[in-house]
């Protein structure tokens, strides 16, 4: 299968992490996340095998959103400290000029002082970790890690809710048995560290994240689940034991004589995982589910008179 053709916009704009994601410099978390989920989604690898260009410009999206997601580092590349790359920025004054008096001696990475001549090692011992304030933590800025990988992991509603480890195959065709953390939600990003590609100052890391299927029967309600549960009219007035599913199995629930639909009953510790210890509950609604063209029982409720009033007091 072809690769898709890319949108124009998605060209290489390594030095403006905004520009790589299309979002304007004031733009909310949601947005970067929304646009960088729509680019990785566009620019996986996995999706464009036949476009060796999807796999560079996948990169630049993924170092951008990982600068701008992380309010310390996009605050320092508002303010001009840092660049694309998380690297030190070049500080106002430096830059070399021709001649003597422009150049310096030293790191080449680092810049120059201008108009200033001979050595500077010892200003760039200052600036980046020897003598003096430490502006840049103290340390010479490391050579940039490779990209993150972004993946999606689709699990069922039953193995969210029990935590039941998932296999994901990375593009280097290796496999990870990963386990869900507790109280995972749709949209979990889980960081597999070193699983991502090759770069000068180290492996990048791989993000999963997680997409929950929904399920026919049970409703997630925060750390609850909810489920629907018919009950026969036999089972309503006499009162019986009935299997009920949960996500961890079946299980047998006492219903009480006289039981009215609507009447919620609670199964502890059979809902969600919660974050730090424990489990939600699953809250079962009974629904008493009458027999169509049912003679027996229509001659039943034709001789029956009741006097009972269950609309009483609703139009008061």
């Amino acid at each position: 299968m072809s690769a898709a053709p890319l949108h124009p916009s998605y060209a290489r704009m390594a030095n403006d992490p905004y520009s790589t994601l299309d979002v304007a410099r004031g733009a909310s978390e949601a947005e970067i996340k929304s646009a960088y989920r729509k680019l990785a989604k566009q620019l996986h690898p996995d999706a464009n095998k036949n476009n060796p260009k999807a796999s560079e410009r996948f990169s630049d999206v993924t170092r951008a959103y990982d600068l701008l997601s992380d309010k310390g580092k996009r605050a320092q590349f508002d303010r001009g400290e840092i660049d694309a790359d998380g690297n030190p920025a070049m500080p106002y004054g430096f830059g070399g000029g021709g001649g003597p008096q422009g150049g310096f001696r030293g790191d080449p990475r680092a810049g120059g002082f201008g108009g200033a001549g001979g050595d500077f090692s010892d200003v760039f011992s200052d600036l980046f970790g020897g003598r003096g304030g430490q502006p840049f933590g103290g340390q010479r800025s490391a050579p940039p890690k490779g990209g993150n990988i972004a993946y999606r992991l689709a699990i069922s509603f039953i193995d969210a809710a029990t935590r039941a480890p998932q296999r994901i195959t990375l593009s280097d065709g290796a496999t990870i048995d990963l386990k869900m953390p507790a109280g995972v939600e749709g949209g979990t990003q889980m960081r597999l560290g070193g699983k991502g590609q090759a770069g000068p100052g180290g492996t990048g890391d791989a993000i999963v994240t997680i997409d929950i299927k929904d399920h026919p029967h049970f409703i997630r309600d925060g750390a609850n689940i909810r489920l629907d549960l018919a009950i026969s009219l036999k089972e309503a007035v006499l009162g019986a034991k009935v299997k009920v599913p949960t996500v961890d199995g079946p299980v047998m629930l006492s219903v009480p004589p006289g039981a009215t639909s609507g009447r919620v009953m609670r199964l502890k510790g059979k809902g969600w995982s919660i974050k730090g210890d424990g489990r939600g509950d699953q809250y079962v609604r009974l629904m008493i589910d009458l027999p169509a063209d049912d003679t027996a029982l229509q001659a039943f409720a034709q001789g029956w008179d009741d006097p009972h009033d269950p609309r009483a007091g609703l139009y008061d």
